[in-house]
């Protein structure tokens, strides 16, 4: 029998033996080590905790954060369209950040530097509502004149007409508004003042002071 025919018989016997070994129980175990013997285990559970009903199942690893309309549900809804809610994202055009600023509009509010800007999501949450409460100062008027009138098949409501300004310059709303329609900017991927007062339609911005001069301070 050659050294080959060898190996191959004692080698695998040989790995069965140690897995045996292994595996084959401590004969020197003592069962009364792991007695229950004189322990209380006469106990119940109410049938409330016991059954699991469909009102009061819990789904694992769920978690849904609703914010609706309120005024954090605005802003969360516009920072997804505008870069999926990315602080640190340039888009094509060169707008900046979780809301996409352009730097001529970060100036207006007080900001110089848009490196800074971009690597720092405090300043922009600030650059959101400093830029939020200058446009409804600029557009206070129009607001109070069209709030509830249905302009274009959609209903003209605060929220919707900070969101289009957000996306076009107060400018391009006013135009629009008083227009009745007629003047819907579109900005350079498709999307139009009438389709951000549709899409943010309803949601609480009263929280928004309207101010001439509003700007960043850290």
């Amino acid at each position: 029998m050659n050294k080959n025919n060898i190996k191959s018989i004692v080698l695998p016997f040989s790995i069965c033996l140690l897995m045996a070994l292994a595996l084959y129980p401590d004969s020197a175990l003592n069962p009364d080590t792991y007695s229950t013997e004189g322990l209380d285990l006469d106990f119940t559970v109410s049938e409330d905790l016991a059954v699991a009903t469909k009102e009061h199942a819990v789904k694992p690893n769920v978690f849904t954060p609703y914010l609706g309309k309120s005024f954090e549900g605005f802003k969360e809804a516009l920072a997804f369209k505008e870069s999926r809610g990315d602080y640190f994202t340039v888009n094509t055009l060169g707008y900046l950040g979780k809301y996409q600023f352009g730097a001529e509009t970060l100036k207006v509010i007080g900001i110089y530097d848009p490196n800074q800007f971009l690597y720092n999501p405090e300043l922009q949450e600030k650059a959101f509502i400093a830029n939020a409460e200058r446009n409804k100062w600029v557009l206070r008027k129009d607001i109070t004149r069209f709030e509830g009138k249905k302009i274009g098949g959609i209903k003209v409501t605060e929220s919707g007409i900070l969101a289009a300004a957000h996306l076009a310059g107060p400018g391009s709303v006013k135009k629009f508004l008083r227009s009745y329609g007629v003047q819907n900017f579109s900005d350079a991927y498709g999307s139009s003042v009438r389709y951000y007062m549709k899409k943010f339609s309803g949601y609480d911005t009263s929280m928004i002071t309207p101010d001439k001069k509003a700007r960043v301070t850290l």
